[in-house]
């Protein structure tokens, strides 16, 4: 990529972005499932904190304790 003309590098910027904002939204599914799995009820202002999360290690935390939880604040309360 040292080499590369400026609009390719910018392509190319762009398109990382976009596989890490759809790799972000899949991992939110994944705790939204597990909460659902386990028979967790969501507050509509908890499902958009969750979805508007930009944090990817916050993120990943979630995912990591969301089948350990009974509640969302359990998560919300940890970071």
């Amino acid at each position: 990529m040292r080499n590369m003309p400026l609009e390719r590098a910018e392509a190319h910027a762009a398109g990382r972005e976009t596989v890490r904002v759809e790799t972000r939204a899949r991992l939110v599914r994944a705790v939204l499932a597990f909460l659902d799995g386990n028979g967790v009820r969501l507050s509509d202002e908890e499902r958009a904190r969750f979805a508007s999360c930009t944090d990817d290690a916050l993120i990943e935390s979630w995912l990591f304790r969301a089948p350990f939880v009974s509640s969302a604040s359990e998560l919300f309360t940890a970071e």
